[in-house]
């Protein structure tokens, strides 16, 4: 678990399943993710899997809580998705975050996020992290831009571009946006 001002980032329970169909089901969060709603079985799947991530890997995604309200807002995690991109891309932990339409555009984003970096800088002794955006996201773009990611290569993915991006161990933080 990791506390922050306003957050705390802990494991996901059976009792975040109803949020979590909440937000996957919700246009405005999967616009940028594939764009297509998820299923309340489909969402229910992805929990078991969030679950297993961190026995297999030794990391994985935490449910973002609102410290102030308990109630579940986001996830945002490091996965190893084997998604084919080739081994400058899979052989990485991969970066994501995501938060519910209600608390987006309040800073949450660049709060969860740099708990995530400042875990993983310590935790996983790896050279690197990825993630993967697509062009038109722009507050996700400049928050990876902000923890020290940088594009490394273009693809398509489910029929949309994405970039592909690349963050050093250690990357220094740069501005304080609000996203």
């Amino acid at each position: 678990m990791i506390d922050t001002a306003g957050l705390r980032l802990r494991p996901h329970r059976d009792s975040d399943l109803p949020a979590m169909i909440a937000m996957w089901s919700d246009p405005a969060v999967v616009r940028h993710i594939g764009g297509r709603l998820f299923t309340a079985a489909e969402t229910a799947a992805r929990l078991a899997r969030y679950r297993a991530l961190w026995p297999t890997h030794g990391h994985g995604y935490w449910a973002i809580e609102d410290r102030a309200t308990g109630r579940f807002i986001g996830e945002a995690g490091f996965a190893r998705f084997g998604r084919g991109l080739g081994p400058a891309f899979d052989d990485a932990p991969e970066a994501g975050w995501v938060l519910a339409a209600p608390a987006q555009g309040r800073g949450l984003g660049t709060e969860a996020v740099a708990a995530l970096h400042d875990w993983a800088d310590t935790a996983l002794a790896l050279p690197r992290t990825v993630c993967m955006i697509t062009p038109d996201n722009g507050p996700s773009l400049r928050l990876a831009a902000m923890f020290g990611y940088a594009r490394f290569d273009d693809v398509m993915r489910d029929g949309a571009a994405v970039w592909l991006m690349a963050r050093p161990r250690g990357a220094a933080r740069s501005g304080q946006p609000q996203i």
